[in-house]
Formats: C-alpha cells, sequence, structure tokens
C-alpha cells in the first residue's frame, strides 16, 4: 500500500464498498455525535467523511487534533445509512471507518477559518494566502485560471502558432504607464526595466521571419491597483502574425476567445450565453457617440443620442443649455423606455446622482398622452419636442435624460448615466458575455497640459492611409488600425496593424514632437530591423487576469491570482517591498537612496 494514499478525497464511491483504503488531507470539520467521531478530510480533489467511535484506542489523539491539521488515515470503505447519504458531495454515499492514524503535520490556531465562506478583511487573507487559496471557492478560481491558460495555448497551438518566450530584463519604452527599474551592477547608473508588455519583440520576431507568435506573456506597469487591474504584474495572450490585415486578426483570434468563454460559460453553475461571431464591429466615434466610452457594455439595450441641434433651436428657450451651447458646449440624452409612470423618486435619485458626479444634476421629459412634461418641458415647444421624440426614437410611456457641458465632460457624464439609468431600470442583461470590437481609433490627439498633438493609443500603430494622410490631413483627423476587443464593458485588450515602415514610423513620431534622435534613442533595435526589410503585421493581447475573472463572475482581480498584491502594491505575506538589509547589496548596484523626510521619520519610528 503507499505511503500516503491509495485514492483521494473526492474518489471513493459505493463501488469501493469493502475495501480498505488509505487517504491523506486536512481536517476540515469534526463533529461528535455521543462517542462517535465524524472527520471530514479534504485534499485538493475532495472531501471524504470518515467515522471513528469512541472503544477506538486512537479516538482521544483525533478528537484533540485541530481544524486542517494534515493526517493520513487508513480504514475499511463502508455504505452510509440511506438517511446520511450526502448527494451534495460525490463521496456522500460512503464514508471510511478509521483504524488507523498518521498525523504528518500539527496546525496551529487558525487566523481565518479555511471551511468557510465568512468575510475576512483583505490584509488578513493577503497576509495568510495559502490557508485563504484552501478554501473551496479559492481552489475553484486558480484552478479555473490553470485550465484557461491551458485551453488558450491549445488553441493557439491547433492554428499554427508557435510559443517563444521574449526578455523580462529590457530597456524601458513609453507604453503609457510607469516602468518597473532594474538597476545595473556591471553598468553603473544604468537601468533595465521589467516590459510592459512584449510589443516591440514580438513585432522583431515577425521581422526574423517567423509568422505566427503566441506567449502568455507576464507584463509589469507601475499602477495603482483597481478591481480588474493588479498592481505591479499581469498575464496577456500576447500574439502576432504576419502578412496580415485588421480583419485577419480578428478572425484568428475570435473563435479563440468565443471557444473559452463557451467552454467554461457554466462554471458558476449557470450557463452564460456568449455573442456569436463574427463580433460586432463599432468605430471608435460612433461608441462614444452612442454609449459615451470606448468600452461599451452592450448588454445594455439603452443608447446615447446627440440633440445640441434641438436645443440650439430658435424656439427652444432654455438658457441654461443654450449658453453652454454657444461656447461649443454639446447635448447628449438618454432614452429610458416605459419609465414615464415611473414614481418622482426615481428621477429625483438620478438628479441627486448626477450632482455626485459633480454635474448640476439630469435634466429629464416623459411623455403620456402625447405631450411631455418634466421640469424642462416647459422650455421645449412642442415642435422640438417632437424632433427630440423622432431623433431619440420615442414612444407615449418613454423618459428622455439631458446632459449638456463641453464636449469631453458631457460624453464621460452621458456614458456613467447611461450605465446608471439601466441599473435603476434593471435592463442590463446579466446572462450574457456580449464581445464586440471598437475599431477606428484617433491615431493623434491634443494634450493640454503639454499643449501639442501626441499618440492618442498606440505609437506602433499603422495610420490609415499611411504617408499620404500624415502628410495631406489634419493630425487630429487620422484614424489608426487600432482596435480593442471589449466585453460587457470590460477592454480585455488592444491591439493594433503595426507600422512596419521606417519613413512612416519617423514621421507619425515627428508629428507627435519626438525628434529622429529620441526615435532612434528609444526604438533604435527595431527602427534598424525595418530597414532591412519588415513584413505588414499585426496582432492583439487579451488579458488573462480579465477573462478568468469574468467567467468566474469575480468582482474583483485577487479573487483569480494565486498571490496577489493588496491595493497599497504590497505583498503583505512576504513583505515586499522590503529594505535591503545589507548596504553592500546597494553599493554593488551604485545606489545611494535619498528618501523623502517624511519616510525617514516614519521608519526610525518604526
Amino acid at each position: 500500500m503507499h505511503q500516503y494514499r491509495t485514492h483521494n478525497c473526492g474518489e471513493l464511491r459505493p463501488t469501493n464498498k469493502s475495501e480498505v483504503v488509505k487517504l491523506s488531507g486536512w481536517i476540515n470539520r469534526k463533529r461528535d455525535h455521543g462517542g462517535v467521531l465524524f472527520v471530514d478530510l479534504r485534499d485538493h480533489y475532495g472531501l471524504t467523511q470518515c467515522v471513528i467511535n469512541m472503544d477506538n484506542p486512537i479516538f482521544k489523539e483525533i478528537e484533540s487534533l485541530r481544524l486542517e491539521t494534515v493526517i493520513t488515515v487508513t480504514g475499511e470503505v463502508v455504505l452510509r445509512d440511506n438517511e446520511a447519504v450526502n448527494d451534495k458531495l460525490p463521496t456522500g454515499g460512503v464514508e471510511v471507518k478509521i483504524q488507523e492514524l498518521i498525523v504528518q503535520s500539527h496546525a496551529d490556531t487558525l487566523p481565518l477559518q479555511v471551511n468557510s465562506d465568512d468575510p475576512y478583511g483583505e490584509e488578513t487573507r493577503l497576509k495568510y494566502r495559502y490557508l485563504d487559496l484552501r478554501r473551496e471557492v479559492m481552489q475553484k478560481n486558480i484552478k479555473l485560471r490553470s485550465e484557461v491558460i491551458t485551453s488558450m495555448r491549445r488553441r493557439m497551438t491547433d492554428l499554427g502558432f508557435h510559443e517563444f518566450q521574449t526578455p523580462i530584463l529590457t530597456a524601458s519604452s513609453p507604453e503609457g504607464a510607469r516602468d518597473f527599474l532594474v538597476p545595473s551592477r556591471q553598468h553603473p547608473g544604468k537601468f533595465y526595466a521589467l516590459p510592459q508588455a512584449p510589443q516591440q519583440f514580438k513585432q522583431l520576431l515577425m521581422m526574423s521571419g517567423f509568422d505566427k507568435y503566441f506567449q502568455i506573456a507576464p507584463c509589469f506597469r507601475d499602477e495603482d491597483s483597481r478591481a480588474d487591474r493588479s498592481p505591479g504584474e499581469f498575464y496577456q495572450l500576447d500574439m502576432e502574425m504576419s502578412f496580415v490585415t485588421q480583419e485577419d486578426v480578428f478572425n484568428t483570434i475570435e473563435p479563440v476567445l468565443h471557444g473559452i468563454f463557451e467552454e467554461f460559460n457554466e462554471f458558476t453553475g449557470k450557463k452564460i450565453e456568449v455573442s456569436p461571431m463574427p463580433f460586432k464591429r463599432i468605430p471608435f466615434d460612433e461608441s462614444m457617440l452612442k454609449y459615451g466610452n470606448d468600452k461599451p457594455d452592450l448588454r445594455n439595450p439603452l443608447e446615447i443620442v446627440d440633440l445640441t441641434k434641438v436645443f440650439a433651436r430658435d424656439d427652444v428657450n432654455f438658457n441654461a443649455f443654450k449658453s453652454i451651447i454657444e461656447k461649443g458646449g454639446i447635448v447628449r440624452a438618454i432614452p429610458a423606455p416605459n419609465t414615464a409612470d415611473k414614481p418622482r423618486s426615481f428621477f429625483d435619485k438620478l438628479n441627486d446622482w448626477a450632482r455626485g458626479e459633480g454635474a448640476f444634476g439630469l435634466g429629464y421629459i416623459t411623455f403620456a398622452d402625447g405631450e411631455g412634461k418634466g421640469p424642462i418641458a416647459k422650455f421645449v415647444p412642442e415642435a422640438a419636442q417632437q424632433e427630440i421624440r423622432e431623433i431619440a426614437n420615442l414612444k407615449d410611456g418613454d423618459s428622455i435624460f439631458f446632459v449638456c457641458n463641453q464636449e469631453k465632460d458631457a460624453v464621460d457624464l452621458a456614458g456613467k448615466a447611461r450605465t446608471k439609468v439601466a441599473q435603476d431600470m434593471d435592463i442590463i442583461d446579466q446572462g450574457k458575455f456580449e464581445f464586440c470590437w471598437v475599431i477606428d481609433f484617433p491615431m493623434f490627439e491634443w494634450d493640454d497640459k503639454a499643449n501639442k498633438i501626441d499618440f492618442s493609443h498606440n505609437p506602433f500603430s499603422m495610420p490609415q492611409g499611411e504617408m499620404e494622410a500624415l502628410e495631406t490631413m489634419d493630425p487630429l483627423d487620422i484614424k489608426a488600425y487600432q482596435y480593442d476587443i471589449v466585453c460587457n464593458g470590460i477592454e480585455l485588450s488592444s491591439g493594433a496593424i503595426r507600422n512596419h515602415k521606417p519613413e512612416i514610423m519617423e514621421k507619425a513620431f515627428g508629428m507627435a514632437g519626438y525628434d529622429k534622435e529620441v526615435l532612434e534613442e528609444k526604438f533604435g533595435g527595431m527602427i534598424t530591423a525595418m530597414r532591412f526589410g519588415a513584413p505588414p503585421h499585426g496582432g492583439v493581447a487579451p488579458g488573462v487576469d480579465r477573462i478568468v475573472m469574468m467567467i468566474a463572475d469575480e468582482p474583483n482581480i485577487r479573487e483569480i491570482i494565486a498571490f496577489p498584491m493588496n491595493q497599497q502594491a504590497e505583498d503583505v505575506m512576504m513583505g515586499a517591498p522590503a529594505h535591503v538589509m545589507s548596504e553592500q547589496l546597494l553599493n554593488d548596484v551604485h545606489i545611494k537612496l535619498d528618501l523623502p523626510l517624511e519616510k525617514v521619520k516614519e521608519d526610525a519610528a518604526a
């Protein structure tokens, strides 16, 4: 017989009756039923009920053991009485009568209960993450992550992609976030950077003659934590292809994502509908108009409309809006079907919410019996009301909410209001994964702080129209072959058809204020490679963490990462980041600390 187990704790069935077996695992629960002790033994695979009578010489020893003690038991498999069968457990038809016991490892008093879903504070859970991970929900989530990654690899390999690893120690690159820097011992005063993404390397692989690359790539960004973003590091399904158009990339990655979400869509116990292929394509400008952002949640059926021209009419006397329009502002509106008969509190709560967002409120009109009602209806004559109804496709019984401000602020608030109104109406379909591509992103945008044009998305993207567009068009009108894949309002990935021509790269960077010397310094290796013949290529990189988070229906990304940092980017279990205890280590990398005075005082007090 094996030293530790003949079966795992999720394996025994009534067909194993009368077998003498050996199981190893953690004590999950103990229950004393009048001289009969029941012990639920748990391992990675499941749970088996074991039983021992008080006349057994080892009864007292088992009775004294704490929960989470690791034991090995040997005993006979017996059938449970009919009234004791547990249909919720795969092993619920049997139990093991304990004959022998070996204690493999004792457990101290627990800082959190493994056999309970009771909430514990984040710091406790992360400090004792190894205990937290023993809980059933966490076991399922981390196994799901592994299975999703395995599915990704299989699907990409089946499509003819090869997996290559790219460097972790590399050069700093302007990817839009702060780098994590690593000082060099051999090159005083110089630093490596951990890659924010394998962007340049995967493009260089295409220039090296490889046709299809992928990698489950670790990426590092010194960013603040959010519910859907882990501070420090994350993983993405990074892929790149040569001799492809934008549609080729879409047609390649869509079956991978659709297949993964279909494969695991019953993980939570309910089947979630996955939007059919091909996924909807939404131009950036349309997305900003209809949904108020470039990450539209298509489970929400409400669509924003532009009513600027209506409130600019001569016969409309709503000066609060008109004065803003005269200064270049816009009016965006959110239709709310079948809400005209809602109580006044419905509208008042939305007004209060808008004020909480820093706005003056949400103006609204309700339509019933052929006329508009509400606080601003009297300022909008019947003809203008009819135009509103036609533009917004409203009928009797519907309402419409208005936002008026300068374009950027109006678009932002309208997007948030669209979500808030739909939530209050309870019309967001929770039973769907709704995918879409947002396409035709602007190549450049105006940077108010720097008072100049800069890249709006990815500087390595090919402008639509290539060199001719850069030379003849207003930079702010140029679109790029850039795209995002979005699901349920969450951006899973950005991607692009890459700029593979050095002369176009130099021109685009020049328009964004980077001279040729800066381009050569930052991206010299890639620019040089382009000059030796670069194929047209493009790719995308869906985030692994966000995909698993969505499938698991978890509200926070830390629930699907084995060892995440807390919101302050600290690993409270391992004590990172930490002081370097040896001054020699700092000397080796030529670093002298120049800490803020507040930090010096804090460390001295500690």
